[in-house]
């Protein structure tokens, strides 16, 4: 029988297969949370939805100058499926402390690309063809979040790769994505992007939720 956690599983799975298709590298790699400005340095995730490990050599990150190399991003290796990386203006060893992460999670550090209030984010890949793109900013984007010592998430599966800073929410303490604070008052929870967590979008949900009652029906009958 399906219960409503397979439905959910069900539904990001063809939410995220709709993505692929839509896709045309192929590659699955999202932004998943960033904080422009925090108590310690800003921070940067990238999660690995494609299904298989993906090379992150010759990758790079940049800022709203859109320009292919700017920021590094080989040093990531081998980057597997659902694995979260993250870039910082800290050194990788002060992000891991304040954040109290596990020394497995993959983390560079000294981007000097800063972001600013209203900016962008820009991943490329090696032959610099744009993976996700991010532009944010409550001043550019009236309603939408600030990330100021409070990391965003994306408030649905169907924010990420869409480029609209209004689908993303603020982290909270204890959220759906285990968020907490950093040693020097930050929020956010960096390295640990799980998709389960990712609310289904409400129309997508009621959809699908018909169709299993649906199903449901012509078994009773036959």
């Amino acid at each position: 029988m399906f219960n409503l956690s397979s439905l959910k599983t069900a539904l990001v799975a063809v939410l995220l297969l709709a993505s692929n298709q839509a896709s045309a590298s192929g590659v699955r790699v999202h932004i998943t949370e960033w904080m422009y400005s925090g108590n310690g340095g800003e921070y940067i995730e990238f999660t690995n939805l494609s299904g298989a490990g993906v090379d992150f050599t010759g990758w790079s990150f940049d800022d709203d100058s859109r320009l292919a190399g700017v920021f590094d991003l080989s040093g990531f290796g081998i980057v597997a499926h659902n694995e979260s990386v993250i870039i910082t203006e800290d050194t990788a060893d002060n992000f891991r402390e304040d954040w109290r992460l596990a020394s497995t999670v993959k983390v560079l550090g000294g981007v000097t690309n800063n972001l600013g209030r209203n900016d962008e984010i820009n991943l490329f890949n090696k032959n610099g063809n744009l993976i996700d793109r991010l532009a944010y900013g409550d001043q550019s984007f009236p309603g939408s979040i600030r990330t100021q010592r409070i990391s965003g998430n994306p408030g649905s599966i169907a924010a990420l790769g869409l480029n609209d800073p209004t689908l993303w929410a603020l982290s909270s303490i204890g959220d759906l994505f285990n968020s907490y604070s950093s040693e020097i008052g930050d929020i956010g929870n960096p390295g640990q992007f799980a998709v389960s967590a990712v609310p289904v979008p409400a129309a997508v949900w009621f959809f699908g939720t018909a169709l299993v009652g649906l199903a449901s029906i012509k078994r009773r009958r036959a």
